[in-house]
């Protein structure tokens, strides 16, 4: 044999002894199928199931299995002789949980938060996640001083109870908000734009100066839209500091800002890459000019308005790229559009996920483009808008994911329901109707089908009344708003005349979206006029005339226009409706009435915010009744009282009959501006105005002593306080006529409070 061969022989041997002795050594590591298992300690877990996870593994990876069930406390694994003994200790099964001193938050509001569950298995690990999740949730309503001291009752049969005591502590509110860096807006302005609002005398009914993270993080992302609508293009949100102040009892938040420079809109251009497009055509859908100041609103509503009028004509793949080009030596934006046929990407399917009570058609009637559509994604960010617009979801958001083929796209809609349910018990005070209290209930949301309903009574001092309304928002499956309105009010108007009115009747309503600023409702009504004298010897012979059943039939239309910012606090924008109604269509009375109202508000600076406002009325009929005139008082100028300007009856025994007229118009002019010294989310500003109009054009075939049928002006200036309380608005006039006539009827305060509370 060669020495090649020995050596050969040798290396063998010598790998198959290496190879036995480690497959004796695994052997000896691992158990044995043969071998057999013993378990000890076992009450409620079934011996061959622990088996299961021994047969056939290492000793550790047994011992981390059975542990990893989360059902024993502790495992022990030894091999003994021919015996594998496995010793348990089991975890205890709990029969409740439960708290104790629990009063801001009920207990189950922790149902599904909490890892320890009746019937399921207790460690200590999920006792201390528990007890963190239980802070955390009382630190999202204001109670970061909250303690929590977990114990655990024993009972029969290794059962236990797990108790969870909580002292709920004080509430840690947000004590203040403060900005860095912005040189061009005060904080307090700043403050106005964001949900989360500081610590006041008012903490004890609101919940906004909750330090919520999320909420805090959102109101960085309004503060930056906030700074684009002004044109800060270049702004950023640098850092949000919050910092627990323990001896104040409450949170600081610190936001620091790079404000950047103020731009202003230069020059326009609209490119067509779509040979049957005419540039030109479209350039009426930019909604600025040049020389405006840059506002990045404007520019998502025209690039919506390009998108749409391209697919109008029928080119369904187009898209709107804008470009903003910064000249900084300048301080402008040259924008361009440009529009060229997008990626040929079809809507594969949309899934409507998270929704538990509102219905899939509900939100799927929000987009303007359906399953097998073209994919637009300007189309998809306004349904995101309208559907967190419409006040039936905590979060909206919707996100794409590929279809089954490179053309084709999946649309997820995530929503989280919310309550759209309210039961209202109001009281306030006014100067026109007294004393007055109000209960009601409404649905936003019915049934999940995001019908509206409302029923409301009240009763007052000099007024009382119910009221019923429905509106279905698409009506016959169109964007159209349907509705009815029934009511029935009775009105004591024997402080300024000696009658009083029964008013009962309904009204059906369709509204037609024509934009997303402009809206047109046409209606139908009838109702019923009962007038009722309570003292013949002193009432007008108009009154008189008037007096029994007066039966009105009328159609008519509202066109609406709003674009402001905010409609509960307007600070920039126009407000503006035209009404006409013609009545006729049976009934008593024959008139074609027409009323218009214009606002227009302007911030002023960042505490001062001016407001004009113009409104006219002109009505036409050949035999009108008093009761179809116009009655004006403070709502056309402050100052004097319901029904205090315009024609009267000026006999003696009936000189405090009003008769209204037939023509009026009336303008204001109002500053309002917060309050020195209070908190500005405590909602109370001061305001000053003028007022100026005048009623007048009575006609009527009854004899009476006319006065006041002239075109003379009423005027008064004063100063309001102003309120938007957690229990609804509350107004406070104090006004001085200027010009007057000597049998005008006059009021110089007048004071509206009331609402839901």
């Amino acid at each position: 044999m060669t020495i090649s061969r020995l050596l050969l022989s040798f290396i063998r041997a010598v790998s198959l002894r290496a190879a036995f002795v480690g497959l004796m050594s695994l052997t000896a590591l691992s158990l044995a199928h043969a071998e057999t298992i013993v378990v000890e300690g076992n009450v409620r877990v079934d011996a061959t199931t622990i088996q299961s996870y021994v047969t056939g593994q290492t000793v550790e990876v047994a011992k981390k299995d059975l542990l990893a069930t989360g059902l024993f406390q502790s495992v022990e694994v030894i091999k003994k002789g021919d015996q594998i003994i496995v010793r348990v200790k089991e975890n205890n099964i709990i029969n409740r949980v439960a708290f104790e001193g629990t009063k801001r938050l009920k207990g189950e509001m922790f149902d599904g938060e909490l890892q320890l569950k009746p019937r399921g298995s207790f460690t200590q690990e999920a006792l201390d996640a528990d007890v963190a999740r239980i802070k955390e949730i009382y630190a999202r309503v204001g109670r970061s001083n909250v303690e929590v001291t977990p114990r655990v009752v024993p009972l029969e049969n290794g059962k236990i109870d797990v108790v969870f005591k909580v002292d709920e502590g004080s509430k840690t509110g947000v004590k203040t908000i403060d900005f860095v860096g912005n040189n061009s807006f005060s904080s307090g302005r700043l403050r106005d734009e964001m949900q989360t609002t500081q610590s006041n005398f008012l903490s004890w009914i609101k919940t906004t100066d909750v330090y919520d993270p999320d909420r805090l993080a959102a109101d960085a992302e309004l503060v930056r839209r906030f700074y684009l609508r002004h044109g800060y293009a270049d702004m950023r949100v640098l850092d949000t500091k919050v910092d627990f102040d323990a001896e104040a009892g409450g949170y600081r938040v610190v936001i620091s800002v790079d404000e950047g420079k103020q731009y202003k809109v230069g020059e326009i251009d609209v490119e067509s890459k779509i040979a049957q497009i005419d540039a030109a055509t479209l350039r009426s859908r930019v909604l600025l000019a040049q020389g405006d100041v840059y506002n990045a609103d404007l520019v998502e509503k025209s690039i919506l308005g390009i998108t749409t009028e391209v697919a109008s004509r029928g080119y369904a793949f187009s898209q709107v790229r804008p470009r903003g080009d910064r000249d900084q030596a300048n301080a402008t934006i040259k924008l361009s559009f440009l529009v060229e046929e997008g990626p040929r990407v079809y809507i594969e399917r949309i899934n409507v996920r998270g929704n538990t009570r509102t219905r899939d058609y509900v939100v799927r009637r929000e987009f303007d483009i359906g399953e097998g559509d073209a994919y637009n994604k300007v189309m998809i960010d306004r349904t995101e808008r309208r559907l967190k617009n419409l006040g039936f979801f905590k979060t909206v958001r919707i996100s794409n994911e590929p279809g089954s083929t490179p053309d084709r796209v999946i649309i997820n809609v995530d929503v989280e329901d919310q309550s759209t349910g309210q039961f209202s018990v109001g009281g306030g005070y006014s100067t026109a109707e007294g004393v007055l209290a109000e209960v009601g209930v409404q649905e936003s949301n019915l049934l999940g089908r995001g019908q509206f309903a409302r029923i409301r009574a009240s009763t007052g001092q000099w007024t009382k009344g119910v009221e019923f309304n429905f509106t279905e928002p698409y009506f016959l499956e169109r964007r159209l708003q349907g509705g009815i309105d029934l009511y029935s009010k009775e009105s004591d108007n024997t402080r300024f005349a000696y009658y009083s009115n029964m008013k009962t009747g309904a009204t059906l309503r369709l509204g037609v979206p024509l934009t997303e600023e402009t809206t047109v409702t046409g209606r139908y009504s009838l109702y019923n006029n009962r007038i009722t004298v309570s003292d013949p010897t002193n009432v007008s012979t108009a009154i008189s005339a008037s007096e029994g059943q007066n039966i009105t039939s009328a159609v008519g239309y509202t066109l609406d226009y709003n674009t402001l910012d905010n409609n509960q606090n307007p600070r920039n924008g126009l407000m503006a409706s035209l009404k006409q109604d013609v009545a006729g269509l049976g009934g008593d009375s024959r008139y074609l009435r027409t009323t218009g109202d214009v606002k227009y508000y302007r911030e002023l600076n960042d505490s001062f915010v001016g407001m004009v406002r113009g409104q006219s009325g002109y009505i036409y009929g050949s035999d009108l009744r008093v009761i179809d005139n116009f009655f004006m008082g403070p709502d056309l100028v402050r100052g004097f009282s319901l029904a205090g300007i315009g024609p009267r009856d000026a006999s003696s025994n009936a000189s405090r009959n009003g008769l209204g007229g037939t023509t009026y118009w009336g303008t204001s002019t109002e500053v309002s501006f917060p309050l020195f010294g209070l908190p500005r989310e405590a909602g109370i500003k001061g305001a000053v105005f003028a007022d100026a109009g005048s009623v007048f054009g009575y006609s009527s075939s009854a004899a009476v002593s006319l006065v006041g049928n002239d075109q003379s002006v009423r005027s008064s200036v004063g100063a309001g306080l102003l309120w938007a309380s957690p229990i609804g608005p509350i107004r406070f006039d104090f006004a001085v006529p200027v010009t007057k006539n000597d049998y005008d009827q006059i009021q110089n305060f007048r004071f509206t409070a009331g609402s839901v509370f």
